[in-house]
């Protein structure tokens, strides 16, 4: 089987390294294409105004200076042309990838661009700030990986579906288990801006990304880090709201 792996970290990214250990206990073939720096919250970017330049870095690792979509489209029409990977695995992410989240995640881009592409592609993340743990449990996604994909692979899922796995930041041990869950929803906002002077005149601002917990609903990718489970939740790209479709489909015929 070969995998492609790719991130938003970046090629040097301490979850890539990880997520390179995961892959090994899969398989022999396995290939890095990454971008060269960090791309956070680049959702689905794709450099069409700037070229992108890919760069061999190891024997099967390479890193473009774009995004994690720019990473796999280059990987899949330049570098491994020829011969497609199996599966595509994105991450590790370095903090969760869930909720509302998972709409500007490079991570999640990464597998959806994959899926695009025709290969099944899983997304994983490591959660952040919810067991009060001072560094993140790198283990435990090491740990608790390579089972949970071979797994997930011998079920299968729909073509134009990714999995998004986000394991809880405590220790291996500490995993109660995996659930399959639904994309959960904040009830606060995370978003805001810090308004600064410039020492030549004028503001600027960072934009800034707060923390807080609340009391998400059962079933949900939310509730299950809480509780200290890994969640796997499937995405699609399909946006379009079916309920508000079907109210608003009266007005086809005035229109």
């Amino acid at each position: 089987m070969r995998i492609l792996l790719t991130n938003d970290d970046g090629v040097r990214a301490k979850g890539l390294s990880v997520l390179r250990d995961i892959a090994a206990e899969l398989s022999d073939d396995v290939w890095v294409c990454a971008p060269e720096s960090e791309q956070s919250a680049a959702s689905r970017g794709v450099s069409l105004h700037n070229p992108v330049r890919l760069r061999k870095l190891e024997d099967k690792v390479f890193s473009v200076t774009g995004t994690p979509t720019d990473s796999v489209i280059v990987a899949m029409q330049d570098v491994l042309n020829t011969h497609k990977p199996d599966l595509i695995l994105s991450g590790v992410n370095r903090g969760q990838n869930l909720a509302e989240d998972v709409t500007f995640s490079g991570t999640i881009a990464g597998a959806l661009q994959g899926m695009q592409m025709g290969v099944p592609s899983i997304a994983l993340s490591l959660a952040r700030g919810f067991q009060g743990a001072n560094s993140l449990p790198w283990e435990t996604a090491l740990a608790h990986g390579p089972d949970l994909i071979r797994q997930l692979l011998e079920m299968s899922w729909p073509e134009n579906v990714v999995l998004s796995v986000n394991f809880p930041d405590c220790p291996v041990d500490a995993v109660k288990g995996i659930q399959i869950t639904r994309q959960g929803q904040r009830d606060f906002q995370m978003s805001g801006v810090d308004k600064r002077d410039h020492p030549r005149g004028g503001q600027y601002y960072w934009l800034t990304y707060g923390a807080a917990l609340s009391n998400p609903p059962k079933g949900s990718d939310l509730r299950a880090i809480y509780d200290g489970y890994i969640s796997v939740t499937p995405l699609h790209t399909d946006l379009t709201h079916i309920k508000t479709l079907n109210a608003l489909e009266s007005l086809n015929s005035k229109f």
